[in-house]
């Protein structure tokens, strides 16, 4: 029995029309493959499929880039021309605001002023009071954490120095603790916590005044008894 004649028309269900485009475009990729083969000819397929995804055959023989520049010679035309000037139209316009962006640099600097006509001063005095204020801003924001960490620091210190001196006040008030009499008088007792925690310097005054020919009172050190 004979296959009826195909209508050809856009078919409506999404995946037939997706089986059918597979199909075809392998065919008529066999189709170019064997045109290759047989006749020795360049081939070159590009497809887009509904959901825009690209497939495409070029001949082995030739490479894409070769194919267009071979097809333009033929023809006669540039491809790449109006691509080319839009490229250049860019670059120009690129440039421009290139140069203006300099020059309110240089004058930003106090450079080129002699262009610029009253209110054209006056706007820029404006924009530099502006930036002048950001500035000023942003410095009194860093002045203010440093001050904050300095304080904090300070703070840590300070109570680190008030736990050592709390600790000193109670072993000084500890009955455990005593010192070895020497025979002399006790004229003051120091504390050195990086000494170790059972160490002191005294300070003794001799009973005898001239039993040093007056060298002065001696520091020395004393272990606590406890």
């Amino acid at each position: 029995m004979a296959r009826g004649k195909i209508q050809i028309k856009r078919i409506e269900n999404t995946t037939n029309r997706q089986v059918t485009y597979s199909k075809r475009r392998n065919g008529l990729f066999k189709k170019a493959n064997e045109l290759t083969v047989l006749c020795d000819a360049k081939v070159s397929i590009v497809m887009f499929s509904s959901t825009g995804k690209l497939h495409e055959y070029i001949s082995p023989s030739t490479s894409t880039k070769q194919f267009f520049d071979q097809y333009q010679m033929t023809v006669g035309t540039d491809l790449w021309s109006s691509h080319y000037e839009n490229m250049q139209e860019n670059l120009k316009k690129l440039g421009e605001v290139n140069r203006n962006l300099r020059k309110e640099i240089r004058q930003r600097m106090g450079d080129c002023l002699n262009d610029l006509n009253m209110e054209d001063l006056r706007l820029l005095e404006e924009e530099m009071d502006k930036a002048s204020k950001v500035v000023r801003e942003r410095k009194y924001k860093v002045i203010t954490n440093q001050i904050d960490t300095q304080r904090k620091k300070f703070n840590n210190e300070k109570e680190v120095h008030n736990r050592l001196v709390r600790d000193l006040e109670a072993r000084a008030e500890d009955p455990r603790f005593g010192m070895i009499d020497n025979g002399g008088e006790y004229d003051s007792v120091i504390g050195f916590s990086n000494i170790g925690p059972r160490m002191f310097a005294l300070s003794l005054q001799p009973s005898h005044p001239n039993a040093h020919d007056g060298a002065g009172s001696d520091l020395t050190t004393y272990p606590l008894l406890f």
